[in-house]
């Protein structure tokens, strides 16, 4: 018997020992955003074998109309029960990649595109891990979706927490669904919150954020309120980032290849060349660690959201940071990216985030020295001292960056045109409006 065959059986059991009655067919388009379509739990031997036609010229970024017949063929590992739906309609989900009518699988699928990077480390004798860390917005509705935050706490607190058993329940049933939950705890702004997981190879890592954000929206739906991903909701706040820890493992001897005992950092050389390269990359790549315009609203100084190029050990003003470790504990080496934002695909920008670091490692980079002073304090002059580069400051120029040199074509192939066209309407959209701020600054005076 195939593994595969093998695996589509004991499939098919678990379905029936869990008396599932339907299954959500899941997969993301060009911008994150979680599609799905529902199958009886009887055409799923079907599925496995022969994969669910769909219309990919209806999905953004994927076909056009006159090759728009695609399939769906579910990933048998990402199985999971869906706890919040009623017995009487036990619904499970599988996650999907995707294959064009040939049966050759899709290029500008973003969960190949991660795919390919991660078969480009294994080639190189390395796994990537990644601990993403999204932290989200709960709000009230009031009359429709406004931004109301459900509470006035703050840091960790825990009197001012109204969601403490909304957290529960969504940990609960991240739990259920195969997500390890490490904490969860109120954050900086009035209705801010963090749930962290652990993390996991880079595939089910993605995995994992595309279903905490389906799940938290979901739990949130039930106790009336909006949970919002949205990188910066209200201004003059905190807005939502989604630091991501890093480290490449050795396939061989199952180490961590960024430790080293003997460096000052606890850093070894591959580290070092792993972060210079993201350092060297950052800027082609932003548009899709932080795809939207109202990314940008949040990387600006003072409320610790990365805006400078440079990395350091504590300084959380740095877009990398080494976060503190023992060395009894070298499988806890990572460097943490701080600049990525949880509106993002995740499966692109962690293939984004491989690559770059990827390169630093072919092209030998050698790494900058740590920045550990406040960079928010440095004046124009210091930072041309240091040579601090930085994010670019809206999507337009973000877009144009990724336009500089081949690297995100080359990371993106046949997606590239299509994401660039994708990001660039957005933009246009949003330069064509006339905002509040706008009519209250000029109105009357001019």
């Amino acid at each position: 018997m195939k593994k595969g065959d093998d695996m589509t059986n004991s499939l098919i059991e678990q379905v029936k020992k869990d008396n599932i009655k339907y299954i959500l067919l899941q997969f993301t388009d060009i911008n994150g955003f979680v599609k799905n379509v529902t199958i009886p739990v009887s055409e799923l031997k079907t599925t496995l074998e022969r994969g669910k036609w769909f219309d990919g010229s209806s999905v953004e970024g994927f076909m056009r109309i006159h090759e728009s017949d695609m399939f769906l063929t579910p990933d048998p590992k990402t199985y999971s029960v869906i706890p919040w739906i009623e017995d009487e309609m036990k619904t499970a989900r599988l996650i999907c990649d995707i294959y064009k009518e040939d049966g050759t699988i899709f290029e500008g699928d973003p969960r190949y595109i991660l795919k390919k990077v991660l078969k480009e480390a294994s080639d190189m004798g390395y796994t990537f891990s990644v601990g993403p860390e999204p932290e989200f917005f709960l709000f009230s509705k009031e009359n429709g979706i406004k931004p109301l935050a459900h509470d006035v706490g703050g840091y960790f607190d825990l009197n001012m927490d109204k969601a403490f058993h909304i957290r529960a329940q969504m940990i609960e049933s991240l739990e259920s669904l195969g997500i390890k939950v490490e904490a969860s705890h109120h954050e900086v702004a009035p209705g801010q919150h963090e749930i962290a997981f652990r993390h996991d190879d880079a595939l089910k890592a993605a995995d994992n954020v595309i279903t905490f954000k389906f799940t938290l929206k979901s739990i949130a739906e039930k106790h009336g309120l909006v949970a919002t991903f949205m990188p910066k909701p209200i201004s003059g706040i905190s807005g939502s980032g989604m630091h991501c820890h890093q480290s490449l493992f050795n396939i061989k001897t199952g180490e961590n290849a960024f430790f080293d005992e003997s460096n000052k950092y606890l850093l070894s050389k591959i580290a070092k060349k792993f972060v210079a390269g993201q350092l060297k990359y950052i800027k082609n790549i932003t548009g899709i660690t932080n795809p939207l315009v109202n990314s940008y609203k949040r990387l600006v100084p003072g409320y610790e959201a990365p805006v400078y190029i440079c990395w350091s050990k504590t300084n959380r003003s740095a877009l990398i940071r080494i976060p503190r470790f023992k060395s009894n504990n070298p499988n806890a080496a990572r460097a943490e990216l701080r600049c990525p934002d949880p509106s993002c695909n995740p499966y692109l920008a962690f293939a984004a985030m491989l690559k770059s670091g990827l390169e630093g490692i072919k092209q030998d980079l050698d790494l900058v020295d740590p920045v550990e002073e406040d960079v928010y304090e440095f004046d124009d002059k210091k930072l041309k001292k240091f040579y601090i580069d930085t994010l670019p400051e809206n999507l337009s120029i973000a877009i144009n960056k990724m336009k500089e040199n081949s690297f995100a074509k080359d990371l993106l192939g046949p997606l590239y045109k299509k994401y660039i066209a994708s990001r660039k309407s957005e933009w246009e959209l949003y330069s064509l409006q006339v905002h509040d701020w706008e009519r209250e600054r000029y109105l009357e005076k001019y």
